[in-house]
């Protein structure tokens, strides 16, 4: 009885002097910080009632005027700092980048294999992985997987046209749910080979088990806090983060599948057959005399698990609310609609890649979406050493510290974009780019560690976008939400409920 009373002492000044500690680690240092509360640090309502997004936002512009390059920041348990000044974000990102290689992410590849993707790897591993998966997304690579793709989006304008009679004047859609069911589609068929048909089958488990990851927790909120700020803890102690259901189903899936394709001998252009041969390979020495590891089993399930997630949810994401900002502005859909008419004409009238690659309206009209509703909101580093920051040398990021770069809360800074609330794809002509820093637009991220699936995410929009541009009119009507609500449970941007527009065929 003595010792559990001595023991609930002892946690109890453990948990005081870690909650003293943070509350006076930044200031003590001379850098501002809002007094953190003890569970959510500066996060508080995550995943209650505020959008990552608005928490993130409304601290970066608490301080953004008061002359500071950073300020202190606690995600939950985790002390960390929130980037203000541009230039040292670019130092983050790419300068010095060496210094901020990590992100410090959980990631448990033994117990957990599905977590240790490219995103969450770091060190020689995540190096390793990027040099090897760097190749699958090449411009060669992007005109392999284009006719899969235009098959897809051509199935995808059959549904919408049963979907939008020609005499009525038109239908109610939901395009939320049908721009993640024609993303899936495609990811299924570039990523696994198999055709998924979740266009014309809603309720595939492709599109579940892609749904319960942005939203379902393994554990209850407290001990995916504790992993979330303490990873390498988390993975000592053998955690695991993701759902049963959904590490069986891609695990499943993927052993199935190189199953079949090695007692078949199938060979396919996709991102599958790539990790397999990488797979088959197994370790290798390069000149220098280091040994590059092979990838096993749960590795490659990894690759095609963040490949999946990643491709299906921030596109279809993209492709909702720029059709959700063209419903209200008819005159930049009629200029968009035109603009890729006469691209096709000088092309025979045919989506191929090079025409789609032509179309720098429609490159303008998703640059801006993705400005006004970034999908992941900050973008997340690890210092490796102390970092005096250029300048300023009495702020030190000191080693161990997380970084974060609030993307979302630059893209609406009304002093790097004026009228920031307003949807105006011209921002992102040619010269207005040319005049901009890379770094005040990161939905992407930047520098060697930015999105290596970008160049695919691009054309997956762009194609998806041109087929339904093209074919119909859309505009707002009486379910259409102005503005839209937003799901605080879900980490990248997602709407409580469905996006409804009217479509017209033209």
């Amino acid at each position: 009885m003595i010792f559990l009373i001595y023991l609930v002492i002892a946690i109890s000044a453990l948990v005081a002097y870690l909650i003293y500690s943070n509350t006076t680690f930044w200031l003590n240092r001379g850098i501002p910080q809002d007094p953190p509360h003890p569970f959510y640090g500066n996060m508080i309502g995550f995943r209650k009632n505020r959008v990552v997004h608005d928490i993130f936002e409304e601290y970066y512009n608490k301080f953004r005027k008061a002359g500071h390059p950073f300020v202190g920041f606690s995600f939950l348990f985790k002390r960390s700092v929130l980037i203000m000044d541009i230039q040292l974000a670019k130092n983050v990102l790419i300068k010095d980048f060496s210094n901020f290689a990590d992100r410090g992410q959980f990631h448990n590849t033994h117990d957990d294999p599905l977590t240790g993707h490219l995103f969450n790897l770091d060190g020689k591993r995540w190096k390793e992985m990027r040099q090897r998966l760097s190749p699958t997304f090449t411009s060669g690579k992007m005109k392999f997987m284009f006719p899969t793709v235009i098959k897809v989006s051509e199935e995808f304008v059959k549904v919408m046209f049963e979907d939008v009679p020609a005499k009525s004047g038109g239908a109610i859609i939901e395009i939320k749910e049908l721009m993640a069911r024609f993303t899936t589609d495609v990811i299924g068929t570039c990523a696994f080979g198999i055709e998924c048909n979740t266009l014309r089958t809603p309720d595939t488990d492709f599109r579940k088990m892609g749904s319960k990851v942005f939203t379902d927790l393994r554990h209850g909120a407290l001990l995916t806090a504790f992993a979330f700020s303490f990873p390498e803890l988390a993975n000592k102690l053998h955690m695991r983060l993701i759902p049963d259901d959904v590490h069986e189903f891609f695990m499943g899936l993927v052993n199935e599948t190189i199953a079949y394709r090695e007692k078949e001998n199938i060979k396919r252009n996709d991102f599958m057959e790539m990790l397999i041969e990488l797979k088959k390979k197994g370790s290798y020495t390069l000149e220098n005399g280091e040994v590059v590891k092979g990838l096993d089993i749960g590795e490659l399930a990894a690759q095609v698990f963040v490949f999946f997630l990643a491709g299906f949810e921030t596109s279809s994401s993209t492709m909702s609310y720029a059709l959700y900002e063209l419903s209200q502005h008819q005159d930049i859909q009629d200029k968009l609609r035109e603009h890729i008419n006469s691209v096709l004409q000088q092309h025979e009238g045919k989506l191929t890649y090079e025409s789609i690659k032509a179309m720098d309206y429609l490159d303008q009209v998703i640059s801006e979406t993705l400005r006004l509703y970034t999908i992941v909101p900050f973008l997340e580093r690890k210092a490796l050493k102390d970092y005096v920051v250029p300048g300023h040398p009495k702020h030190v990021i000191p080693k161990g510290i997380t970084v974060y770069i609030p993307a979302a809360a630059y893209h609406r800074d009304e002093d790097l974009y004026p009228d920031p609330m307003k949807f105006d794809p011209e921002r992102f002509s040619a010269e207005q780019v040319a005049n901009r820093d890379s770094v005040e637009w990161l939905p992407f991220g930047d520098g060697p560690r930015n999105c290596v699936g970008m160049r695919f995410g691009q054309m997956q929009t762009r194609i998806g976008l041109a087929q339904l541009i093209k074919n119909f009119k859309f505009s707002v009507c009486d379910k259409t939400d102005i503005p839209l609500k937003y799901n605080p449970m879900s980490i990248v941007l997602g709407t409580i409920g469905g996006i409804y527009v009217k479509a017209e065929r033209v």
